[in-house]
């Protein structure tokens, strides 16, 4: 084991004050976040597209007034003011009526926002969203021209996600942010992909590595060897200190020494935590990566809220993910298992061992 990854004394109480907070959170389960698979259909092609979506899917788009269904239910129970709904896919734009959903959740006091791939979010479009009530908007853009486009499997998406970051950066009101799939292309301009972000004026940006899951598993472009990877964190951490833009490593993983330097917080799974989902089909499930044996009902059969409450304790009681490299792991209480989609939904083996490659890098 690396020196270079030992974690210091310092870090290791503020793990184990943070495990106390996760402890309490989990008992909680309040619902924080949720998340609407609102279609399956997407407008690109991407090399790493973990999901079940296609131009033209088999499942069709859930009506609105089913999600809404959902949303009247949770309404009593939670602080709508404090329930962020997100709207996903698939690509969300795609649906032609999300503008009537916003105003639907804005009427019933619920902030709302949208992940998108930017295809088509014209300033006409953007407009139209923001004045229906959205508050919130993730972007994705994976490297330069080249690299985007190739990532995203359609020419012109890099074009037409840059205009889109320009126009959303004007909104004052929007809470906005862009997302990075780091490859073994795009790794290799990050500075200057930095940079000309910056120059464009985007201030919070996340970055992604691309687990072996789906299309991923069978391009090995798609994943960093164990250097790039801790090449990644320490360009992540430097970037951090100088301020210029706030960059942060995703939500996934335990990251050793890394932790709370490449994000804000310690690493914590939320899935079925704080955050739920409905799926394309109806399925009530956590994060949207989450799917097959972690869905815990359907709306169409299930009250959601019941659900919420008395099932989800395959998310909320990990001891089960102590199998495996997990199982002799010393660091297996701050980690507990890793994100829960990085887990073989059948066996329940890890798939990707953030740590693990750190160590190896």
């Amino acid at each position: 084991m690396k020196n270079r990854n030992k974690i210091n004394i310092k870090k290791r109480i503020g793990l184990s004050l943070y495990k106390q907070y996760k402890k309490n959170e989990t008992k909680q389960h309040e619902l924080k976040y949720l998340f609407w698979e609102c279609t399956l259909r997407c407008n690109l092609n991407c090399l790493h597209c973990g999901s079940d979506c296609m131009v033209d899917n088999l499942v069709k788009d859930m009506p609105i007034k089913d999600f809404l269904k959902v949303i009247d239910e949770i309404k009593p129970t939670v602080n709508q003011n404090k329930t962020m709904i997100v709207l996903t896919g698939g690509e969300p734009l795609v649906r032609k009526d999300i503008e009537q959903c916003g105003i639907e959740l804005y009427k019933r006091g619920f902030p709302w926002g949208v992940v998108t791939n930017g295809y088509l979010l014209s300033k006409k479009r953007l407009e139209s969203l923001v004045n229906s009530g959205l508050r919130a908007l993730t972007i994705s853009l994976d490297g330069f021209e080249e690299e985007h486009d190739w990532f995203r499997g359609r020419k012109n998406s890099f074009n037409k996600a840059k205009e889109a970051i320009k126009n959303a950066i004007k909104i004052e009101s929007l809470k906005f942010d862009v997302v990075t799939c780091i490859n073994q292309k795009s790794i290799q301009n990050l500075t200057q992909f930095k940079d000309e972000l910056i120059k464009w004026g985007v201030k919070e940006w996340r970055l992604f590595t691309v687990f072996p899951i789906g299309r991923a598993k069978e391009n090995n472009l798609l994943q960093l060897n164990d250097k790039q990877f801790v090449e990644l964190f320490d360009f992540i951490k430097s970037t951090r200190k100088e301020e210029l833009i706030k960059a942060s490593y995703g939500c996934e993983g335990f990251l050793g020494n890394y932790e709370s330097e490449v994000r804000d917080d310690f690493f914590f799974c939320r899935a079925g935590i704080s955050i739920g989902s409905v799926l394309a089909d109806g399925s009530i499930s956590a994060c949207p990566s989450l799917r097959d044996n972690f869905t815990q009902g359907n709306i169409y059969k299930n009250s959601f809220v019941e659900t919420w409450n008395k099932k989800f304790q395959k998310m909320r009681d990990r001891s089960w993910t102590k199998t495996g490299i997990c199982k002799t792991c010393k660091h297996f209480d701050y980690c507990e298992g890793n994100g829960l989609h990085l887990r073989n939904e059948k066996t329940g083996e890890l798939l990707f061992c953030h740590y693990e490659k750190i160590q190896n890098g």
